[in-house]
């Protein structure tokens, strides 16, 4: 046995183990984002300048999610949207790597013998659960129980490796710690997730076939190995992210280079810190003691290096932001999304609202075209009303992007909160667009009929005209702020604006009937332009209207139905 080994069994035996141990590291990471996704949302609208926070809030997120690289491709995606900045990510990116040692203590317990349990009981509660939750829940056992049995099936495979010459020769050239972090760099590159090449570790560790000191060093180059992900994430992003991605290299490989030299130290402070076990002996103690140590060296160099770099947030923005500067800004391209980004769509809750915030924008460019389009409308001319119509091009383009996103987040596995959610999106932005619309087609239309007429409307009819506007701008100004602040009571302040501005639009009406029978001329054809005017600013108030009581469904669904009352006609 000594020169034989049969290759094919312990190749598919690792190769088998190490794709088991990924696909339940998957499943429960998805599982766990389903449960604790409101959860992640909530500590990161509430993460401030404050760099604890920040730190907490990486550990914390990654602890969930059970990577440090998709915590960093969703700080390259939240920096891309514009909902975070470079200089908030420093911290978040340093609590990161402490969330990642959450793996290594849990594999350090003699887990693999649970294994076959965790599967039987995650599986039948995923399978038979009544309620979402549930079934959640028994795909994070069932996902949890494959990371045990794919490290008991590597264990398995890697046993007679012990007795192999070669391999054991191969070992001992880990024993210089620089080689040890290249190895342990590329192969984390590779299967891109350092959780595997710490569970791999403890593994081998457990089988004797690796010393302490070669595990740390190891170890610390799995941390040079996760950054791969990120700057594979930042390729093509703006600045802000491409930096957000070079925090994490910098922060990674700088922490290496000081440790690296320190192995010893490392493994001595290991030892002291990790229970022993005196009443063992050999390889038996040898399996009882190195997981742990390598578990807990892996928390105190993460903790360490965070403690380390915490004081230096600011000095690490100015770094990243000298080496990569910004372009010269060019022309704005107003229907480009800026908050949207596909690395988002894999956590459903923060995708959406990423998709609110876009929303709000599609919001500012409808409410920027319906503020022009009075002055336009009532005394423009042709090229005013030109202008106008363009403005709409934007709009349509930045409502086609919100709704193909909308559609790529809707094939994924949404809650039953998270599907009304998206459909109340998609009907804000509908209706948004729907008010371009009206301006673009409807009062640009009428408008022209009004030059190709020679009408000229009188000065007392525009002012008229133009406080019915200002209110129909305010109604929209407080229902994109509703939908901006996620405040309720701003929604329900513009549905409660209905009498004002059927009173609004009465005095003006009666003002036309009056003014019929003035001796002007061309007096019919000014009413018409006139009341069409009027009667379009009235629909675009209605729609506002049914945009407020979608974001009161939103926020609060039993102060939706008191809200109702009578339905506002389908634009």
């Amino acid at each position: 046995m000594n020169g034989e080994l049969d290759g094919f069994a312990l190749s598919t035996g690792l190769v088998g183990g190490l794709a088991l141990f990924l696909f339940g590291m998957d499943i429960m990471t998805r599982a766990l984002k389903r449960v604790a996704g409101d959860h992640m949302k909530t500590m990161l609208a509430r993460m401030t300048g404050n760099r604890l926070v920040g730190v907490v809030t990486g550990a914390s997120v990654t602890a969930i999610i059970q990577s440090s690289s998709i915590t960093t491709v969703l700080l390259v995606g939240f920096i891309s949207a514009g909902l975070m900045s470079t200089s908030q990510s420093v911290a978040v990116i340093l609590g990161a790597n402490i969330g990642t040692t959450v793996t290594a203590q849990v594999l350090a317990f003699k887990v693999t013998k649970i294994a076959l349990p965790l599967l039987a009981v995650g599986f039948f509660v995923s399978l038979v659960a009544g309620r979402e939750e549930w079934r959640q829940y028994g795909r994070i056992v069932l996902g949890l129980g494959l990371v045990f049995f794919g490290m008991s099936i590597m264990s398995d495979a890697m046993r007679p490796l012990r007795s192999f010459q070669p391999f054991l020769d191969f070992m001992q050239t880990l024993d210089h710690p620089a080689l040890a972090a290249l190895v342990g760099a590329g192969f984390t590159a590779l299967v891109q997730s350092s959780s595997a090449t710490t569970g791999i570790l403890i593994v081998m560790a457990g089988q004797g076939l690796i010393g302490l000191e070669a595990a740390i060093a190891l170890a610390l180059g799995a941390n040079i190995g996760t950054c791969v992900t990120a700057a594979l994430a930042s390729i093509g992003k703006p600045r802000e992210a491409v930096r957000t991605a070079l925090v994490h290299i910098l922060f990674n490989v700088v922490g290496v280079v000081i440790w690296i030299g320190l192995v010893s130290q490392l493994a001595d402070l290991a030892r002291l810190i990790s229970p022993m076990h005196p009443e063992l002996g050999g390889l038996n103690r040898t399996a009882a003691e190195i997981p742990r140590q390598i578990a807990n060296i892996h928390t105190v160099f993460n903790v360490a290096n965070a403690a380390l770099f915490i004081g230096f947030t600011s000095q690490i923005t100015r770094l990243v932001e000298w080496l990569v500067p910004d372009r010269p800004l060019a022309e704005a391209d107003h229907s480009a999304p800026r908050f949207i980004d596909d690395q988002l769509i894999g956590t459903p809750v923060i995708a959406l609202d990423a998709v609110r915030h876009e929303i709000v924008r599609l919001g500012g460019l409808v409410r920027d075209m319906l503020d022009a389009v009075i002055p336009a409308a009532t005394s423009g001319s042709r090229l005013d009303l030109d202008r106008l119509k363009d403005m709409d091009r934007p709009i349509d383009a930045l409502h086609r992007h919100i709704v193909g996103y909308l559609r790529n987040v809707s094939l994924g596995n949404l809650s039953a909160e998270q599907s009304d959610l998206l459909m109340a999106l998609i009907k804000i932005a509908n209706d948004l667009e729907n008010i371009g619309d009206r301006v673009a087609t409807g009062l640009v239309t009428s408008s022209k009929k009004r030059l190709d007429d020679g009408v000229i409307i009188s000065e007392p009819t525009a002012r008229a005209i133009a406080d019915l506007h200002r209110k129909v701008l305010e109604a929209l100004d407080e229902a994109i702020g509703a939908l901006d602040t996620e405040d309720h009571s701003r929604a329900v302040a513009v549905r409660a604006m209905k009498q004002d501005l059927a009173e609004r639009v009465e005095n003006i009406t009666r003002h036309e009937i009056a003014r019929l029978q003035a001796d002007e001329p061309r007096r019919l054809m000014t009413y018409a332009r006139e009341i069409e005017l009027i009667e379009l600013l009235d629909d675009i108030f209605k729609t506002v209207r049914r945009i407020a009581r979608t974001q009161i469904a939103m926020f609060d669904p039993a102060l939706a139905g008191g809200q109702s009352g009578v339905e506002e006609p389908a634009a």
